[in-house]
């Protein structure tokens, strides 16, 4: 791996929520004859950046590890609850505090920001975003109708860390407050940038339950 790549973009994805749909953990649900989180892991390593994957505990990491062949060059982050009291709950913006906290020792600039539920990212699409992302703080998908993609998105590390910590401070915990207006966004439109590199925009969809599932291996028949 170039030392360049390891210092401008890092890839993290979150994976410590629950499935209250499933009624499992979504990493592990199968589509294809293979876990969802794997879809997404084949994908990412056919680029040169370093993956990070955030977990709520060790229990849930090791538990993930006993269902799943994960590749070796994968780096597992716990959720880190220093400024975060309350053991029982589960919050996406204590995922991103964690991972960036990490990646912020690491010397990293650039992070992008992925949800473990969409397992049918196109490498295309993921090459477009992070040549956007280049003079820019953070480069987010949006839909003609305002509806932006913060979970399949480009964020600042630093600036990312602050902001995320600032949010679990004062518990307000929606992702679109973790966007800052101040940052510098290359907003990137679905229908006009995406979708022709992606002609059924399946790298965001999102698995949600089992009609999610269904859509996808509907589009692949």
């Amino acid at each position: 791996m170039s030392l360049e790549n390891q210092k401008y973009l890092a890839i993290l994805i979150l994976m410590g929520g629950k499935s209250t749909r499933f009624g499992i953990e979504k990493p592990v649900i199968e589509i294809f004859q293979k876990p969802l989180i794997l879809h997404q892991i084949e994908t990412l390593n056919e680029f040169d950046n370093d993956i990070f994957l955030v977990a709520h505990s060790e229990e849930q990491i090791y538990n993930y590890r006993k269902q799943i062949n994960f590749p070796e060059n994968i780096t597992f982050i716990v959720d880190d609850r220093e400024v975060f009291n309350y053991p029982k709950f589960y919050t996406p913006m204590l995922g991103i505090y964690s991972g960036l906290k990490e990646l912020l020792q690491l010397n990293f600039e650039k992070v992008f920001l992925l949800s473990c539920d969409m397992p049918l990212i196109k490498s295309k699409v993921i090459e477009f975003m992070i040549k956007e992302s280049k003079d820019y703080d953070s480069c987010i998908p949006k839909w003609r109708n305002g509806f932006l993609e913060p979970f399949f998105a480009i964020y600042p590390v630093e600036k990312g860390f602050y902001k995320a910590k600032e949010i679990l401070t004062n518990e307000n915990y929606g992702l679109y407050n973790f966007i800052d207006k101040n940052w510098k966004i290359n907003y990137i439109s679905v229908e006009n940038s995406i979708q022709p590199l992606d002609h059924n925009l399946v790298s965001l969809i999102n698995i949600n339950g089992p009609i999610d599932i269904a859509k996808v291996v509907k589009l692949f028949e």
